[in-house]
């Protein structure tokens, strides 16, 4: 059955040069990044507060020493880097086959594996800026700052570009990403749980027939899928040819 699916999933994408990939953690929990949800994730391990309050805006103000602890931990990755997923990605749009990745993730794997159209839904932890005066900063000044990050012009407080608990999504970027699931032919969605909203809605926006839904264990969408694959984002990608 599974090599049935692949050689389903191959056709889907050798017919066609209109794909988007919509990903969650799933897709960099292969490049060593842990996620939120899975037995071994954030969720099940103990901190003096739960990661969801801990990343959440109100706690980031009003704790932000504590936030910042927790992000230094858990949140800040440099020694990841591509795996198959993200690479074969890429390659499928240079071959210009995928329109654009959707992604949940904040880690910026998919530029460090050459896609060019990426849109963060929940933005990314290579760029900061400060609270203040909005100068820029990039991941390596956040990890050279231990503790709350100051600026180095003005000495506000520096916050990560990415989408806390209590924030809304970059309006840009969710019109952007309507734009392209709504006309996409063929729909990857890979390595998510599709638990997150307002993120997980956006497939309702699909009005094609190749959904594919990629994921290691079962998801509230699974019946709305064209096409089912039960397994390793990574492996998965890694077996599709491109002509």
């Amino acid at each position: 059955m599974q090599e049935e699916n692949i050689r389903k999933l191959q056709n889907m994408i050798s017919e066609s040069d209109n794909i988007v990939f919509f990903g969650g953690a799933g897709v960099s929990t292969e490049s060593g990044i842990p996620d939120f949800r899975s037995v071994d994730g954030l969720y099940n391990q103990t901190y003096d507060y739960p990661p969801e309050t801990i990343l959440s805006h109100s706690f980031f103000l009003s704790k932000m020493e504590e936030f910042y602890r927790f992000y230094h931990d858990k949140m800040l990755c440099t020694s990841a880097k591509p795996n198959a997923a993200h690479k074969k990605l890429a390659q499928l749009e240079q071959a210009g086959k995928l329109k654009a990745v959707i992604t949940q993730n904040i880690d910026g794997l998919h530029q460090m594996a050459g896609s060019r159209e990426v849109l963060e839904l929940h933005g990314s932890v290579h760029r900061n800026y400060c609270m203040r005066c909005a100068k820029q900063f990039d991941i390596h000044y956040m990890v050279e700052h231990t503790g709350i990050p100051y600026c180095d012009e003005c000495g506000g407080s520096v916050k990560p570009d990415v989408v806390l608990y209590e924030e809304g999504l970059d309006s840009t970027t969710l019109q952007k990403s309507i734009a392209y699931i709504s006309n996409a032919q063929v729909l990857i969605i890979g390595g998510t749980s599709l638990a997150v909203y307002p993120a997980a809605g956006l497939i309702d926006y699909y009005r094609g027939d190749r959904l594919v839904l990629i994921n290691r264990s079962a998801t509230p969408m699974d019946k709305r899928a064209d096409l089912l694959i039960q397994g390793s984002i990574g492996e998965v990608l890694d077996l599709i040819q491109i002509s």
